[in-house]
């Protein structure tokens, strides 16, 4: 897509992950793998989050640039409750499959 002139950034939690397989450009945040854009019904949080993502399209100036967001989510991570109460529905449709493939 860059080469085609079409600019991309990506929000992660591993940024340097990121930065090794070649993404021009990252945005970091210390946030919940599933949760980067921060807690449901936050919007305004959500928002911000979203904006200050999109302006690494006009800061970065050279590929493999980190932009690092002071953003820190509310709970300490023994506090934090990522997982949904019910597994999702594409694992539930493939559970057996799944277990099968699992060590």
């Amino acid at each position: 897509m860059e080469e085609n002139g079409l600019s991309t950034v990506v929000l992660t939690p591993m940024p340097e992950f990121h930065r090794a397989v070649g993404i021009p450009r990252s945005v970091a945040i210390a946030y919940p793998f599933g949760r980067l854009f921060g807690e449901v019904g936050n919007a305004a949080g959500q928002l911000e989050i979203l904006t200050q993502t999109l302006t690494m399209l006009d800061e970065a100036d050279a590929p493999g640039q980190i932009k690092h967001l002071a953003n820190r989510w509310p709970e300490t991570p023994k506090d934090a409750k990522w997982h949904p109460p019910e597994i999702s529905p594409i694992i539930k449709a493939n559970l057996e499959t799944i277990k099968k493939l699992t060590p």
